[in-house]
């Protein structure tokens, strides 16, 4: 099947495709109403409704097909209700590929002040200082207005060093919510993917499969990783539970996104990827490329003509922008050198997904991840 044609129907459900397999890495193909992605993906993050620093078309000619939008924050009523006077966000955002909502659940956790209960979770909001209750409810009604095509559960992420039994409290609580949520009608376009969690405790994690499993959502995530917990805690995890998700839909690793990290959870048998990393460290000076970060702002690269990398084709390797010129950008605080850096890195990352699909259709994943911590790890700058 092309990938532009498009068999998803109304009531017709996330059709996923599985096109080829190399080791546990998976080569995929899954559809919304608003056409295909390709797996292994990688999600730009629009916090607020926006990616960073760049057009929706120039993320689009990035090869972006999905983006992720972020519940917490448009999450007001005055935001909601812009959104849907837009017809949901692909209006409001002037983007017609695919868009996936978290449910909010990690930014409140994240917050020092917070109680929460079996109702949900009651915090201050960071834009207005007002008293607020999030509940599985409360959060599938936000982004069922929102309008994206993939929602993602309520639930609750503990911090890697939790004690043993919160944790396990934890997991109990967040089964209970994700029912709840379950039970919330969705607009027809959009599909619920259900969060496993568990913290670093792998008996727990195989627990918490079983419970999402259980209940046959069209998708399903690993969650609670990428919480400071390290890069060899982190692929720990995934490579223990990934093999027990179900192989007949997608699986979504929240949240990480080095380069190094994406290679290993597509290595560990993960299909799609989001962070923020790609485009804020573009906005703090740290250019990615196939061999390695690059500190724009180091003081070697003053009088350096050539571009981030001579082998890029991105708007500003192509266009032939120098990293004298970016550095100098960047120091001057232009935002034109922070939209440069921003549609390199996103370019690297979507090059770098491409690059790993490209290996599981030739049944060569292992060899090309190999190759790639060989020279990617060769050099670390930044």
């Amino acid at each position: 099947m092309s990938a532009d044609a498009n068999p998803w129907t109304p009531g017709g459900g996330l059709r996923f495709q599985l096109l080829a397999q190399s080791g546990n890495a998976r080569r995929g193909r899954f559809f919304t109403a608003h056409g295909p992605v390709d797996t292994p993906a990688f999600m730009p993050v629009g916090t607020q409704a926006a990616v960073k620093c760049a057009f929706p078309g120039m993320v689009a000619d990035t090869g972006a097909q999905v983006v992720l939008a972020n519940t917490y924050h448009m999450a007001n009523p005055e935001r909601v209700q812009l959104a849907e006077r837009h017809g949901g966000l692909h209006g409001l955002m002037r983007w017609d590929r695919s868009i996936l909502t978290d449910s909010g659940g990690f930014q409140v956790f994240s917050l020092p002040e917070r109680q929460i209960t079996e109702e949900g979770v009651r915090f201050r909001f960071q834009q207005d200082d007002q008293p607020t209750l999030l509940t599985p409810e409360s959060s599938m009604d936000t982004q069922k207005r929102l309008g994206a095509d993939i929602v993602m559960a309520f639930d609750e992420c503990v911090a890697h060093d939790a004690p043993a039994s919160y944790v396990a409290d934890s997991l109990g609580r967040t089964e209970r919510w994700l029912k709840r949520c379950v039970a919330v009608p969705l607009q027809e376009h959009q599909h619920l993917f259900g969060i496993v969690q568990g913290g670093m405790d792998l008996a727990l994690r195989s627990r918490a499969v079983g419970q999402v499993a259980a209940l046959g959502l069209p998708g399903i995530a690993i969650g609670g990783v990428s919480v400071g917990e390290g890069h060899q805690a982190m692929v720990r995890v995934v490579r223990h539970t990934a093999p027990l998700l179900p192989a007949d839909r997608p699986r979504y690793l929240m949240g990480v996104g080095l380069p190094e990290d994406l290679v290993a959870s597509v290595e560990a048998g993960m299909d799609i990827h989001d962070c923020v990393i790609p485009t804020r460290y573009a906005r703090e000076g740290t250019a990615f490329t196939w061999d390695g970060k690059m500190r724009i702002q180091d003081k070697k690269f003053r009088k350096d003509r050539y571009p981030i990398d001579t082998q890029c084709g991105c708007p500003a390797c192509a266009g032939g922008f120098s990293r004298s010129y970016i550095r100098h950008l960047l120091f001057a605080g232009e935002t034109l050198g922070e939209m440069l850096m921003t549609l390199h890195n996103l370019h690297f990352y979507q090059k770098l997904m491409q690059a790993m699909r490209e290996a599981i259709e030739a049944d060569r994943f292992a060899a090309w991840a190999g190759e790639f911590r060989a020279r990617y790890l060769a050099r670390r700058e930044g």
